[in-house]
This record gives structure tokens, sequence and C-alpha cells, in this order.
């Protein structure tokens, strides 16, 4: 890997290739892949243009990738999506990796905003037709145009992930032997976004002006790129199934009209289920991260305990009853012999302070805290409950005849257990429950509990 350039070392370079004086340039975000920024550029006329750059984080595995991606844009542009227009690239020479800078749109990509804002009443009733039409254009673009586009098996990659990692989620091998016994026939093979979705849309006050983030784009089945956007994991709390935002049939209906294929309901349930397995899996894999030492962030810890709520998401896309959304209270038990405050009463007194700190930081800090503090409250949330949850969950393997999860996945990836995905299910969506009465209480129906 390429020694990491100063900001300092990264402005000058920048300079130097796109002919100009970098000012200002900021770190947006850090991706599993690419790191995102933001600057301005002063051309020696004096005109000054807001640009954004995309950078390989160097390890090798994204070469080409800012080829491809720039190439990408350019052909979804000519087929009317909106995206930033492409300024520059360079294959590493010049800022020691691979990158891309393309003009900065304005616009709004935050999800909670959007969604919740009265400010953005107008862009969410235009977005869904957006979203649709967009989605439709971006289909028409020719895989055969875009050197290197890979094409991806939608059921290649979930268990290979968990198996690399070595997690055993009885819950995903469910999902993964459902998905398998119901595939439906594929559509046509087209240009997938890999990534449409809520965070990836820049909306502006009159609705969609730009699809971003191409990194994971590939050939594969249309009807992909509409499941990922109607996923839950994407509604960030909105009520619509589409994004949060809208309704399935008038995202199809404006994707037809704008000359997409015609999509079953089925089809598309089928792609929301495989999007909720495979984010499942994405936030195993970025934590591994953290786990390995490769990259420690409290983020990346975090976002391994979000993995339940993809699992409560399956449970609820596949039609399992519902189990109450309260779980079983923990007995009393002794004060610990190591005196007062507890464990638990230490993590809820640095939670405490977090809260303070977040008051008094800058924005790139208070996000930090935020999370540290979140995490915290998982801990909290864990020494009073824990034991009481190990234990139902303990009692609910033994009931389906299994000692541990290990056994359980193994029935189930082996086809043991395919006539009788229906009983195991509501015993793994119990125990999901109690995962996010640990991880994020918040997360799960309030009418339920």
């Amino acid at each position: 890997m390429a020694p990491r350039l100063t900001n300092e070392e990264l402005a000058e370079g920048l300079g130097r290739v796109l002919g100009g004086t970098v000012h200002s340039l900021r770190r947006l975000s850090g991706g599993a892949s690419r790191v995102t920024s933001a600057f301005e550029l002063e051309a020696d006329g004096g005109a000054v243009r807001s640009l954004i750059l995309q950078m390989d984080r160097g390890d090798g595995s994204q070469k080409g990738r800012a080829r491809m991606e720039a190439a990408l844009l350019r052909a979804a542009a000519g087929a009317g999506v909106p995206v930033p227009a492409v300024v520059a690239l360079g294959d590493g020479s010049e800022l020691g990796t691979s990158w891309l800078v393309v003009e900065r749109l304005e616009g709004e990509t935050i999800p909670r905003k959007v969604l919740r804002d009265d400010d953005w009443a107008a862009a969410r009733a235009a977005l869904t037709a957006d979203a649709g039409r967009a989605l439709a254009a971006i289909h028409t673009v020719d895989p055969g145009d875009i050197e290197g586009l890979p094409p991806v098996d939608p059921l290649g990659d979930p268990l290979p992930l968990l198996d690399a990692l070595g997690e055993v989620r009885p819950a995903l091998e469910l999902g993964v032997r459902w998905l398998a016994a119901h595939r439906p026939p594929s559509g046509s093979r087209v240009t997938v976004h890999g990534d449409y979705r809520m965070g990836n849309f820049l909306v502006g006050p009159d609705g969609l002006r730009g699809v971003l983030d191409w990194e994971l784009a590939h050939t594969g089945d249309a009807a992909e790129d509409v499941g990922w956007l109607c996923a839950p994991a994407w509604r960030f709390g909105g009520r619509g199934e589409v994004g949060g935002f809208g309704a399935v049939a008038d995202l199809l209906a404006a994707y037809v009209g704008a000359g997409g294929e015609t999509m079953r309901p089925a089809r598309v349930h089928w792609w929301q289920v495989y999007a909720t397995v495979k984010w499942a899996t994405i936030c195993a894999l970025q934590t591994s991260a953290h786990l390995s030492g490769a990259t420690r962030s409290v983020e990346l810890a975090a976002i391994g305990r979000r993995v339940c709520e993809s699992e409560w998401d399956l449970f609820t896309l596949l039609g399992t009853p519902t189990p109450p959304t309260t779980g079983p209270i923990p007995a009393d038990r002794p004060l610990p012999p190591f005196g007062r405050p507890t464990a638990a009463e230490l993590v809820e007194a640095v939670r405490e302070y977090l809260d303070a700190l977040m008051e008094r930081s800058a924005d790139g800090a208070r996000f930090e805290a935020r999370v540290a503090r979140n995490a915290l409250g998982i801990a909290e949330r864990e020494l009073l409950l824990g034991p009481a949850f190990a234990a139902a969950h303990a009692e609910r393997l033994a009931d389906l005849g299994f000692g541990d999860d290990a056994a359980l996945a193994t029935a189930l990836r082996t086809g043991a257990l395919d006539d009788e995905l229906e009983s195991v299910a509501p015993a793994l969506a119990a125990s999901a429950r109690d995962q996010l009465l640990v991880a994020n209480p918040a997360y799960l129906p309030a009418a339920s509990g």
C-alpha cells in the first residue's frame, strides 16, 4: 500500500494535475474501498469550482475502478440520469492511488432530514417518480460499453462472506435457504447501480438532483436495484416501503413508464429479502476490519450489532409471526464482589460524559462521540439483560433439538430443515428481538411494544 499523503501534499498534487489552486480540502467520508473529500479549485484566471475527490484506499483491490466509474458516469449522463459531471481521473502516479474528481452538486444526502423535515415535503412528493425514471435510465446503459463492469451472482456472496468471518448466524442461513428455494426467473441483464438508495440520492427542494456512489456497479438483474431501494434497511424510519418515502407500485409505474421492464411483486420481494441478507453480511464484514486490527474504529465496531436489525427485517419480510417486542425480565442478581459502582454503572457514567461532550464538540467529533455513546448503551443493556436473554436463546435451541447455534446453522445449510423452516423461524425471530432489545430497542415497532 502506498504511503498516505498529508492533506497539504494532497492539495498540492491536486492543484498540479487540475491546473489551479486547491482550497478547503476536507474529508467527507471513508468507506470500505475509498475516501471522499470536497474542495474548491481556483483556476489561474480566478474562477472557482466546487468539486468532489474520490480516492481508492491504495490496497490494489479497486484497481481500474476509477476509470470504470468515470465511464459509467458519462454513459449514465448520456442516458439522462442526473449525475455529477466527470472532471478528471488518474491511475495513481500523481496522488499515490487511483482517483476521480467530479463536480459537486448542491443538495441534501442525509436521509433523515429529507424524510422528516417540513422543508423537504415537496421533494418527498416527487422522489418516488424521480427515482423510478432515473433507474429506468440507468438500466438502458449497455453493460458491454463499460469496460471492466463485473458480473455478480446474487447467491454467490452472503455465505462465503460469513464463512470467511467465522460468523455463525442461523437466521442468515435460513434466509439463504429461502432465497435458493424461491428464486424467481431472472430478468434482462443490465447495468446495475448496486447501491441505489437513500444516502446515495442527492435531493433538492424539487426532487432528485443526483445519483451518487457508483463504486458497486455491476452487471445483473434489473430487479436488484429495485429490491435494494425497497429494503427495510434504507427506510431510515420513514413509512414508505420505497426508501421510507414511497410505494412500490408508484415506483414501478414510473419505472415502466420511462421504459423499464415490468416486474411482478414476487420478484421484487425476493430481491428485498436478498438485500436484507446481503446488508447483514456487509455489516459483519465492516466490523471485521475493526476486530482484526486492520482499521480500529468505534463506528466499525458498533455496526456489527446492526446485523440483528437485518435479521429482524428478514423475518418480517418472510411473514414470520412477530414475537412480542419485550423480552424476558432479568431476575435480581446479587451485587458483584467488586463494590459500587458496578460495571453497568461505570458504563452509564461514561455514556453520560459523552452526552455532555457532544454538546461542546465540532461536527466530526460530535458524530464520533454519538457513536461511542451508543456503543456504551449497548454494553450497558447487555450487562443488565444479557444473562436472561442468553438463557432464553439456549432454551429455544434446546426446544428445536440443538445444543448451539453452530449445530443449527449446519442443519439449515445442509437442507436438513428445509421442510421445517416455518417452525424454526419464530424461535430465531424471538432471538433477533432479544438482540435488538440490547443493540437498538428503538428499531422495534413501538405499536406492538
